[in-house]
């Protein structure tokens, strides 16, 4: 089993069941003792953001605040820079936790021993 795991979802509101399943399968690393790195990519860039994934709703899915706890409490979420800024989104705007954290970040991560990337 891969050591580490980083996840990119860049999906949204505008993919829900894509969007769901990064964050499910993140949450379930997490829960599962695996180290996890979630990035926040394009329209999932709005999670960042406090009482924004209460907005989010897909039935039979578990509730996105939820999961992003869940993950939060044993992994690590960054928001793309470049995302960020095109949102206007700052680093005192984001949840408690979140770093902003641009490509070379992901490659470094993504290219460490042990890891697994999965995009979304």
């Amino acid at each position: 089993m891969a050591k580490k795991l980083v996840i990119k979802v860049t999906a949204g509101a505008d993919a829900p069941e894509r969007c769901s399943q990064a964050f499910t399968v993140a949450a379930v690393a997490v829960a599962s003792g695996v180290e996890v790195s979630l990035w926040l990519t394009g329209e999932s860039a709005w999670f960042a953001l406090p009482g924004k994934a209460a907005e989010f709703e897909l039935p039979h899915a578990a509730p996105l605040p939820d999961l992003i706890e869940g993950i939060m409490a044993g992994g690590r979420i960054t928001l793309c820079t470049q995302c960020a800024a095109r949102r206007d989104i700052g680093e005192k705007d984001v949840l408690e936790g979140v770093r902003i954290a641009g490509s070379q970040v992901f490659v470094q991560e993504v290219m460490a021993d042990g890891v697994q990337a999965l995009v979304y």
